[in-house]
Order: C-alpha cells, then sequence, then structure tokens
C-alpha cells in the first residue's frame, strides 16, 4: 500500500508539471489616439505635434493567478508615461465589470517611454501644458485600451507556467552622463561591469501543449531613437521590437493580430540613450562638454546621434538588436521555472515627508535624511543630448541666474528650507509651493511590487538611473536572502504615474539633466529603496500595509487648448478620392505612393482597424489585407490644403517588404469627415491596381 501510495504521488506532482503552475491570460489592444494636430509628449516641445502615423501604439497583457486564487496584472503600453488618472478610470471600468478583483494593489501599469506618441493624459502642469492641457481625444482610447487588454486577457485564461530568462544585448544603449555615474563610490562601481545594464530579462508564458504564448521583457534603454523632429505617432525602437517579436510568432498576421504577444518594458534606462554613436556639436562636428553637453560656439547645439544615417534608420537598427536577443530567448527556451504563490503591495506615500537613516558613504557615518517638496533645476531646462532644450541653460548647473531666478520667484518663491533640502540643485521651478491653476506634479506617489514565485517586479514611478536601479535590486534582494529566499528582482520605471527623475544621492551632486529632474531632492532614491523594501517584507510576511493616502482627483480642474474638428471639406470631389494613384508596377524594395481627399484623421481614430489597408488580389477574386499603418514598412501624412475652407489630403507611402509575393495589389484608405450639420460620415478610397513582380 505504501508503494502504491508513492506510486499516485509522484503521478500527481508529474500531472500537476504538466498542467502548469498557474493560471494566466494573455491580451493585447490598441491605444492609438490622435495622429494629428496633438503635440507628442515626451521631449516637451510643442512644434512636435502628430502629423500621421509611422507604428501604433498597443497595450499588452499578462494576468497570472496561483492555486489559491490570488492574480495580479502586468500592462505594458507604448506610452511616455502613465498618469494616476488613466490608472484610476481603468480600475474603476474594471471594476464596474469584474468586482473588486482587480484593485491598486495587483494591478500595476507600465509605459516604455516612447517620445512619439500624442501627449495630454497626465492631469499635471508640469507634463501637459507642452501639450495644449488635458486632452480626453488622447486620454479616452488609453483608458479605454488597457481595459480592453486586461479584459481579453481576463476571458482568455489558461493553465500554463512561467519561465525566467536572461541574455546580454550589445550595441543598444550608451551612458548620457557618464561623468555623472562616476561619482558613485568606486567600490560600489566595481561590483557591477560597466555603466549600463545590459541583461535583458524576460518572462516566458507557455500553456500545457508546450506551446509559447507571450513573452514580455525588460531592457534598460531610452525609446528616443526618433528625435524631436519626428512628426509621426511611434513606438520608438520597443515598439519596433514588439511587432517585429509578433510578426514572428504570428506569422501572416497583421499587426495586432494573432494569439501570441510580445511586449517591451524599460528597465533602469534613466541615464541611457540609444544613441550609441555619442554627443556632437551638429555645427562642427566636435565632441561636446561632458558635463555642461555645450559646444565651443556659441550658437551650436549638442546632439547625440544613434547608429543609422537618420533617426528612422537609427530606430530600425536598435529595435531590431532588441528583438534578435528576445527571439532568441524565445526559441531556445529553458531557463528558470517561477512556482510557488504570486505577491502584490502597493502604497501611496507623500514624498516630502518621507524621512529615515542612511548610509553616507562619503563620511562613512549615519545621517538622517528627508524628502522635500517638489522643485527642479536649472539643468531641467537644458534638456538631454536625445532632446536638447532652449535658451541658454546647460547641464551640471550648481548655481542659479539672477533672470531666471526672478522669473521663478514671480511663480513660486523657495523658502530657505527648500534651497536647503534641495542643495546643491538650484532652484529654477519650485513646484511643490504652487499649485495655480492646479498641481505642477503630484505630491502623493505609488510604490508598488508583484511577485510571481521569486519574480520580483519593483514598478517605480519615474526614470531611475543605471547605479538608482542597481542599488535598489541588490537591496531588495538582500531582504528576500535574509529569510532563506532567491528573489529575482526586475526594476521597472515608467509605472502607475510619473514623477519625473530618481538619481543616486551622488549623481545629484553633478545636477546634470537626470538630477536636476529628480523632484523629491537629493534622497529621492533612498526613499524608494526604504518604501520597496517595506513593500517586499509585507509579502514575505503576507501582511497588508496600508493604501496611504490617495492623490487629489484634478479631473475638474482641467484645461484644454486644443480645437475641435468643426468641418472638412472635399472641394470639388469626393471624400476618399484618389489624387496620385501608385504606378503600374513596382518590384521590391520600391517605395509605393498615393494620395486621397480625407478628413481629419481626428475625426475616428481607427482603433483595432487602420486608416490604410494594403490589400493582395486572391485567386478566388477577393482583397487579402497584408499590412497596414501600424506596419514599419508604412506610414502617412495629414495635412491641411486650406484651413479656411477645410480641405485636406493624406499620403500614403509603403516601403515594399522583400518577402512581398508576387501579385496584384492595391491601398484602401479608410478616414471619416465631419461637417456641422451632417456630423461624422465615414467614407472609403480605393486605388487602381497596381502589380508586385
Amino acid at each position: 500500500m505504501g508503494n502504491l501510495k508513492l506510486f499516485f504521488g509522484v503521478l500527481a506532482a508529474v500531472v500537476m508539471t504538466i498542467q502548469g503552475q498557474f493560471t494566466i491570460g494573455l491580451g493585447r489592444f490598441d491605444i492609438t489616439g490622435p495622429s494629428v494636430e496633438v503635440p507628442f509628449m515626451g521631449y516637451a516641445s510643442m512644434d512636435q505635434r502628430g502629423h500621421g502615423i509611422h507604428t501604433r501604439q498597443f497595450a499588452r497583457t499578462f494576468i497570472v493567478q496561483d492555486a489559491a486564487g490570488r492574480r495580479v496584472v502586468y500592462v505594458a503600453t507604448d506610452l511616455a508615461m502613465i498618469s494616476h488618472a488613466m490608472r484610476r478610470d481603468v480600475l474603476a471600468q474594471l471594476q464596474a465589470r469584474f468586482g473588486n478583483m482587480y484593485r491598486y494593489d495587483n494591478v500595476m501599469l507600465s509605459a516604455q517611454h516612447t517620445h512619439g506618441g500624442p501627449g495630454g493624459y497626465h492631469q499635471y502642469i508640469m507634463y501637459d501644458v507642452t501639450c495644449l492641457g488635458f486632452i480626453r481625444e488622447t486620454y479616452n482610447p488609453i483608458v479605454n485600451g488597457i481595459v480592453q487588454s486586461i479584459t481579453i486577457a481576463h476571458n482568455s485564461m489558461f493553465s500554463g507556467r512561467v519561465f525566467l530568462t536572461e541574455t546580454t544585448v550589445n550595441d543598444f544603449g550608451v551612458n548620457r552622463s557618464p561623468k555623472a555615474y562616476l561619482l558613485n563610490p568606486q567600490v560600489e562601481r566595481n561590483r557591477f561591469s560597466g555603466d549600463i545594464d545590459r541583461t535583458m530579462t524576460q518572462l516566458r508564458f507557455v500553456d500545457n501543449q508546450g506551446q509559447v504564448r507571450g513573452a514580455f521583457s525588460w531592457l534598460a534603454v531610452h525609446p528616443v531613437s526618433m528625435n524631436n523632429t519626428n512628426l509621426f505617432v511611434s513606438s520608438d525602437n520597443l515598439g519596433l521590437a514588439s511587432i517585429l517579436l509578433e510578426q514572428e510568432r504570428n506569422a501572416n498576421q497583421l499587426i495586432g493580430r494573432g494569439s501570441f504577444i510580445g511586449a517591451f518594458s524599460t528597465a533602469n534606462s534613466g541615464d541611457i540613450s540609444p544613441n550609441i554613436n555619442g554627443p556632437r556639436c551638429i555645427g562642427t562636428g566636435l565632441y561636446c562638454d561632458p558635463i555642461e553637453s555645450s559646444c565651443p560656439n556659441q550658437g551650436d547645439v549638442c546632439i547625440a546621434f544613434g547608429p543609422g544615417t537618420t533617426h528612422i534608420d537609427s530606430t530600425r537598427i536598435i529595435g531590431t538588436r532588441i528583438y534578435n536577443a528576445a527571439s532568441l530567448l524565445v526559441r531556445n527556451g529553458g531557463g528558470r521555472e517561477l512556482t510557488g504563490t504570486v505577491g502584490f503591495q502597493n502604497q501611496f506615500v507623500e514624498m516630502s515627508t518621507q524621512t529615515g537613516q542612511w548610509l553616507n558613504e562619503a563620511t562613512g557615518r549615519v545621517e538622517s535624511f528627508r524628502g522635500c517638496l517638489s522643485a527642479f533645476g536649472m539643468s531641467f531646462a537644458a534638456g538631454t543630448t536625445d532632446g536638447p532644450g532652449g535658451f541658454d541653460f546647460t547641464q551640471g548647473s550648481t548655481s542659479g541666474n539672477p533672470f531666471w531666478d526672478a522669473v521663478r520667484d514671480f511663480v513660486a518663491e523657495p523658502t530657505p528650507d527648500d534651497i536647503a533640502c534641495h542643495a546643491p540643485k538650484p532652484i529654477l521651478l519650485n513646484t511643490g509651493r504652487t499649485s495655480r491653476p492646479f498641481l505642477w506634479i503630484p505630491p502623493i506617489v505609488p510604490t508598488q511590487i508583484i511577485t510571481i514565485g521569486d519574480a520580483v517586479i519593483a514598478g517605480l514611478p519615474g526614470e531611475i538611473t543605471t547605479m538608482g536601479g542597481r542599488r535598489l535590486r541588490t537591496q531588495l534582494q538582500a531582504v528576500g536572502q535574509a529569510v532563506g529566499r532567491n528573489p529575482h528582482v526586475i526594476v521597472t520605471g515608467m509605472v502607475n504615474m510619473y514623477s519625473s527623475y530618481i538619481v543616486t544621492f551622488e549623481e545629484y551632486q553633478m545636477q546634470r539633466y537626470e538630477a536636476a529632474s529628480t523632484a523629491f531632492g537629493p534622497h529621492t532614491l533612498t526613499i524608494y529603496i526604504q518604501q520597496y523594501s517595506r513593500l517586499y517584507q509585507a509579502i514575505l510576511n503576507n501582511q497588508v500595509l496600508t493604501p496611504g493616502p490617495l492623490p487629489l482627483d484634478q479631473t475638474a480642474d482641467q484645461l484644454t487648448f486644443l480645437l475641435p474638428v468643426i468641418n472638412d471639406d472635399s472641394g470639388s470631389a469626393n471624400f476618399g478620392a484618389v489624387v496620385v494613384q501608385p504606378r503600374a508596377s513596382y518590384t521590391r524594395g520600391q517605395e509605393v505612393f498615393a494620395r486621397f481627399v480625407s478628413g481629419n484623421p481626428r475625426n475616428a481614430l481607427m482603433t483595432e482597424s487602420s486608416y490604410f489597408f494594403v490589400e493582395r488580389l486572391e485567386l478566388n477574386g477577393s482583397w487579402l489585407p497584408i499590412a497596414s499603418d501600424a506596419n514599419w514598412e508604412t506610414r502617412f501624412i495629414w495635412r491641411r490644403t486650406s484651413t479656411i475652407r477645410g480641405t485636406s489630403e493624406i499620403d500614403f507611402f509603403w516601403d515594399i517588404p522583400n518577402n512581398v509575393a508576387n501579385g496584384q495589389y492595391r491601398i484602401r484608405h479608410e478616414g471619416a469627415s465631419r461637417g456641422p450639420v451632417t456630423g461624422v460620415r465615414s467614407y472609403t478610397g480605393i486605388t487602381m491596381m497596381f502589380a508586385i513582380g
């Protein structure tokens, strides 16, 4: 009998392994907002307004539930940042559908940080002012799309297994503030290889039949291969990596279709640039000053360049390298299987009230620390070498300027305590002392950890630098090891809210852009290390922390300066009429061009659809869509031809890939026009056929 029990016990264990350790759900949904007229979020330039689409933006979700019914949700979006308002409204919709299953503590929303998408979704002055205020046209598709992505994952749960793998990625990024990095203690720097993290971490989701259903990958890179001259909606290098991985696994499917979900998120990328050729003075080609990022010649500008001949080419090169690494991890399989339970903790903290003790490496003494009311330094206005600012600001500024000090004091004069708390930062914007017409940046931020077995995902509400992420990761590993666990810590930024940068105390002293943008003072990272240690300890001890104070709801205070679309006019033709037809024939590698009479693309966002389809004639006489406006090979540009009359045209471009089959093709344009009486009306335009072969 004993042997029989042992046999059935072993059999049960084998069956459990085959059936999987977790219940998993995966989902994806289009969140592309208005592609024209709305300023982009990221470079803070009102001149960078959308003129069309290069690639669409998506929300990709995984849900993991353990045997006890606890579940965690992670959403990776092709956005610049996440806002608290967005997270709040996503959860409100989810709770209306599913009750209290999805909450602040177990749902983590992340952004990969593209600088090529429409803005206006934060409800804080600092982050919406250059986007023409709060833009509902941007906000609603994001909120509704994230909800749909989670709902799709919720409705497609399957029994499966989760594996964690890693690989090294080369030639994807450089540290854009290497002099600041060198201020970190040498004994600490000696524990790591180089001044950037080159490790890609991937969670792979496998069903009971051994089929890989999804892969989510983290890498420390800024999606700023597309520079601030870009006028196309673009998910940048990480978005391209997603497109390529999903195209590989979802053969013969349009972008955004197919069961495999491949997502990418940023890690500790605050000081990492994908423009690996480094910063040069564009007028002379000389290297820039390594601290100020200034040029010898007055009026010259310091800008970092990528490996390509254009920023689009650089995006392709970097995105492809990232994709290749992720694809190899998926194909190789193996790795560390995650088993056991899932865990989660979320707590809101008011940063200026946080205090504690820290070890000052320079003095060797334990000292007190505190958070500050938010403020931004002079170097904040200088921008980065990926997107320089204006006026005469330079990075590395540790002294004030009489003119800008006067401007600052007119808005909100810092107190002596503010100046002492932020030192050596010379305060340019004292955001914590003003709420006119409403709060400039959030004083209360969310902190969150979710765990899957011994995988620990620490989501931070900002951009953390290389060494900042390493310190946090090291501390959380020590917390787990103290109780006999072997955690693998994934540090990811742009989660649940945006509150600018997080640098180490030592990096803060140089006041490069990242330090000047660290809003809560020199001990911002120290506060987060203390707080995330508390979160992880609570998970390990099965404790529930108090939720903390909720951020203020500022919805009623929002201002919008984007003019609505009032009227479209088609002139003497019909909407959708083809102004310029494609040529009769093309070969692979050539560019197809067509022009249509159009309405304003803001009239209909074509969510989960497209403004353009490339279609191939099939043997049965039907037309098969083979590409859309989400493809890397396509792009469109819209422009008003007469503002007074309201006429406009839209140009479509398709770079024919080398793997396209011979045959007859056409371009189909879908759009909508708006009239003051007729309202919004859909239309279709179709070109003549053209041959490829």
